[in-house]
């Protein structure tokens, strides 16, 4: 009992001095941007990489819903994404001259989500892993900000001219570490035991839910460390294409892992006191219906089957950790050991 109330009381105590400087305009706002981008997807695969960026010019539609362009510099990014979509992932870099008195006027770097297929259904998997993101902030406050997006886009490989894409944002790694006044610990290997506990396990339980096994904190793999003290660093999850909440055509695991697919659920975390992990649970619980009111709000983007099997993946989630013999096995007993 007094080992309990001392984890409890870490918790709150720690939960008490998470502060962080609020949001840029460009994600305070849960609007649709609309953005205009025409480029050769061939050419920006084969002239751009993580370090050569290439000259274009995009247009935003501005407060006044009028069309304003904005040079921007644009480079390809990721991996798996990058090897396997049609349409490549990117990373936008604005100088300060060009975004100043706009949208962008805080943002010097961000990243673009599109779609990976040219398919109809390709725009509902982003959707989908927006989703994600915006769950994910209803369980921890260190998370990447994201803006969802309307993209006009027009290849100058393909003839068929504009077509419209879903997309989002997202906040680049040193944007949410100055919001919490951290560093993000690009340059050392953290081991999972460094992590704050409260945070990790808020992060792996998170992780359980939406059925993601793609990640590693100290491989830096779809996992950065921000670093908030000299004593204090927590995991920031960011990709969640590879899940079963998401479930896309490309989708798969590590056959290391014993587990066949995205839809079925592994807890990757590791073993934290079990009144802290108990009290998470609770935490989780008593938010359900709240992520449900989430996947009805990006409803929108998917056909009725769709939202019914985010539902029932999710139901099956609290299922699991509602009942006491099933935590027990699928998250206390499958824990990893430090």
């Amino acid at each position: 009992m007094k080992n309990r109330y001392f984890i409890l009381l870490s918790l709150f105590l720690f939960l008490a001095s998470v502060s962080a400087f609020p949001q840029t305009p460009l994600f305070e706002s849960e609007e649709i941007l609309d953005l205009k981008m025409k480029f050769s997807v061939k050419d920006i695969r084969k002239d751009s990489n993580d370090s050569t960026y290439v000259d274009e010019v995009i247009s935003f539609k501005n407060e006044l819903g009028e069309w304003e362009e904005i040079e921007v510099e644009m480079r390809t990014r990721g991996n798996f994404r990058l090897t396997n979509c049609y349409y490549p992932p990117l990373r936008l870099k604005f100088k300060k001259k060009r975004r100043a008195g706009t949208v962008f006027e805080q943002n010097k770097s961000i990243k673009l989500v599109m779609p990976c297929a040219k398919s109809n259904q390709a725009d509902s998997y982003v959707a989908k892993e927006l989703m994600c993101y915006k769950m994910m902030e209803e369980v921890t406050a260190y998370t990447f900000s994201t803006r969802m997006v309307r993209i006009f886009f027009e290849n100058e490989d393909d003839k068929k001219g504009e077509v419209e894409l879903l997309g989002f944002l997202i906040e680049d790694d040193d944007d949410v570490a100055d919001r919490f006044e951290g560093d993000i610990a690009d340059d050392r290997k953290i081991i999972s035991a460094l992590l704050e506990d409260s945070a990790a396990v808020r992060h792996d339980m998170f992780q359980y839910m939406i059925g993601n096994t793609d990640y590693s904190g100290l491989f830096k793999h779809n996992q950065k460390v921000l670093q908030l003290d000299e004593q204090t660093v927590v995991p920031l999850a960011y990709d969640f294409d590879m899940t079963g909440m998401v479930n896309p055509p490309y989708a798969q695991v590590n056959p290391k892992l014993g587990i066949e697919n995205v839809k079925q659920r592994l807890y990757r975390g590791y073993c934290r006191p079990e009144p802290l992990m108990q009290h998470v649970r609770q935490e989780f619980l008593d938010k359900e219906s709240r992520f449900y009111e989430i996947a009805t709000e990006y409803g929108t983007w998917l056909s009725s089957g769709e939202l019914k099997e985010i539902e029932r993946f999710l139901k099956e989630f609290f299922a699991l950790i509602g009942n006491d013999k099933a935590f027990e096995k699928g998250v206390l007993a499958d824990c990893r050991s430090f």
